[in-house]
């Protein structure tokens, strides 16, 4: 394989993300996309920076991933993840996991130890359990924000697209689905996503993160994808595969992804965001919603931002 500059790009979700977040949520980011960088730096795979990458993102309070995660209608925290690499195109994931802190971590085992790709509730938990993850006290998993965010839901019985909708946006309430891609210095690529869902869900409801081609994709014939936003659009549209596909046919990651998210808005009225980054180490940081927190580490540098339009430079 020929030579590429690494590249490690994360984003936060794409949602009407409330100012109270906004530095928490870009310190996330940015965190994560160092983490994931310092893994390929120390000799680690694409594979195991995008799934450092992730774990720091499930870490971190400010996201609706693992720590942090949304309540389903019945108050309960259920969690889907996939991890995906670009070389064999293996790819594990999980939905509806309970009671880990991690699901990207189980998601990586069923990639490895199982000739499934996904796994689903109670026995995604059971297969867990018997591969050494611990489970957790679920309480550990529930922030006062998600309480706050699902009594709101219940008090007001905002739709799920109102929480998307970039013409009329939610403000306080939403997804915000965690993921990275990477393409290491010999063109392997990866991609990792994970997320509790969407406030006040049904039990059982399983979105686009886990899914190969709608939440993720990698192939290191064309780059590695991870996307955010209304899980069921995304499913629909096949969104991961969609910027693939035009990132196949020769288009550029920037305009790929925006071809992509424009598509799934005039198809199914869909909104939502997406990174990408090409075998070569084209970048994009995209989305059709409010905001979306993203950063990326290219050339010894961490590139970041939060709103439209937006774009930071600082030394890695």
């Amino acid at each position: 394989m020929s030579e590429v500059e690494p590249v490690v790009v994360v984003h936060g979700g794409a949602w009407a993300i409330p100012e109270k977040l906004w530095s928490e949520s870009l310190d996330g980011v940015k965190t994560a996309a160092r983490c994931g960088y310092k893994v390929l730096k120390d000799g680690g795979s694409a594979t195991d920076a995008a799934e450092a990458a992730v774990i720091s993102l499930e870490d971190c309070p400010a996201f609706d991933a693992g720590t942090g995660s949304v309540l389903t209608f019945d108050e309960q925290v259920e969690m889907d993840a996939i991890i995906m690499e670009g070389t064999t195109m293996k790819a594990g994931a999980v939905g509806a996991i309970r009671n880990v802190k991690n699901p990207v971590k189980v998601a990586r085992l069923v990639m490895e130890k199982t000739p499934h790709v996904l796994l689903v509730g109670e026995g995604a938990n059971k297969f867990a359990i018997e591969h050494g993850i611990e489970e957790v006290d679920p309480d550990t998993l529930i922030t006062p924000y998600a309480k706050e965010k699902l009594a709101k839901f219940k008090q007001y019985n905002k739709t799920v697209y109102s929480l998307f909708n970039k013409f009329d946006p939610v403000e306080g309430d939403g997804h915000d689905t965690v993921g990275c891609a990477v393409v290491d210095g010999s063109g392997r690529t990866a991609c990792a996503t994970s997320t509790g869902g969407i406030t006040a869900k049904m039990p059982g409801r399983v979105g686009d993160s886990p899914i190969v081609g709608a939440g993720g994709y990698a192939d290191d014939i064309v780059g590695a994808v991870s996307t955010t936003g209304h899980g069921e659009a995304i499913i629909r549209s096949c969104l991961a595969r969609h910027i693939a596909a035009n990132m196949s046919a020769g288009k550029g990651a920037l305009t790929a992804t925006e071809e992509s998210l424009a598509y799934m808005e005039a198809r199914i009225n869909g909104f939502g965001g997406a990174i990408a980054v090409s075998c070569k180490g084209d970048v994009a940081t995209n989305f059709s919603t409010p905001r979306m927190p993203w950063a990326y580490v290219k050339e010894g540098k961490l590139h970041y931002g939060i709103h439209p339009g937006q774009h930071e430079v600082e030394d890695y």
